[in-house]
């Protein structure tokens, strides 16, 4: 592939794998002191209906702006996208407001009322871990 370099892949592979280590790690110390239980895997676990539907609400609006993102960055010179219309700001600000939505409907909602804290624990430490990941060059690898 061209601009690849032979060593990306395992470059890649040197970041993905402590990350994801450190947040299953993090995750089960935060599910045992905190008492909750483990979410399902690749659902979106809604507290109720009225979370479904904002949920779906505010998913519809990130695919609409993606959409729109992509029709209008397009257009543009590749040194000059619209920052906040590229896909990787509008999925990371997507999966960030949907955990904060989370929270809110967990905190009023949830049986376990350990339940947000171990939400915004978790959206917080990922979003730490991201900034680390992004300030430090790949934490050094890259």
């Amino acid at each position: 592939m061209v601009g690849i370099d032979s060593s990306f892949w395992l470059d890649l592979l040197f970041v993905l794998v402590p990350f994801f280590i450190l947040t299953f790690l993090f995750n089960g110390i935060m599910r045992r002191w905190l008492k909750v239980e483990r979410p399902k895997m690749f659902s979106h676990n809604h507290v109720n209906d009225k979370h479904k539907k904002i949920d779906w609400i505010f998913r519809g609006v990130f695919i609409a702006l993606m959409i729109l993102g992509g029709a209008v960055n397009i257009n543009r010179l590749p040194e000059e996208p619209i920052l906040f219309l590229e896909p990787w700001v509008l999925l990371l600000t997507l999966v960030i407001i949907a955990e904060i939505i989370r929270a809110i409907m967990e905190k009023r909602h949830a049986e376990n009322p350990n339940a947000y804290i171990y939400t915004l624990s978790q959206l917080i430490f990922i979003v730490i871990l991201l900034i680390s990941l992004f300030s430090t060059n790949c934490w050094g690898v890259l």
